[in-house]
């Protein structure tokens, strides 16, 4: 009795191998799904577009650069230019067209309420584009 017990037990035993047939099964449809739907999806209308002939725009757009110094002094393109000069040269640039960007260069240690006044002083003259100019830190 025991020797038959042990073999209907060798008989029964696990299996280690994976039966790949239903996972190849799965896989088969869904290639055949995803090969009918991708066209499907892909579905584009024609559109005869216009044609345009634009040439692009080589110029550099104007720009006035106003730095100041830590001390709190302004230079208008390079050159020094006092508080009280600061607006009748903003208005002089706000009246070119196209009215030129300012690009605000400030060093580090500028106190900041320097720079909200040159920034008051060139929206209320008419210059509305403003750029911050800085430096890269390297490491």
């Amino acid at each position: 009795m025991a020797g038959g017990l042990q073999d209907e037990l060798d008989d029964d035993s696990f299996n280690p191998e994976i039966n790949t047939t239903p996972l190849v099964d799965v896989m088969l449809v869904l290639l055949v799904i995803f090969i009918i739907t991708v066209p499907a999806i892909q579905h584009s209308v024609k559109i005869d577009l216009p044609h345009a002939a634009a040439q692009q725009d080589n110029k550099p757009p104007v720009a006035v650069d106003l730095a100041l110094d830590n001390s709190g002094h302004l230079h208008w393109d390079d050159r020094d230019i006092s508080d009280a000069e600061l607006p009748a040269l903003i208005a002089e640039a706000a009246a070119r067209q196209p009215v030129p960007e300012l690009h605000l260069r400030a060093q580090r240690d500028t106190p900041y309420e320097k720079v909200v006044q040159v920034m008051a002083a060139a929206q209320s003259g008419g210059l509305e584009k403003i750029g911050f100019v800085t430096q890269a830190v390297t490491p």
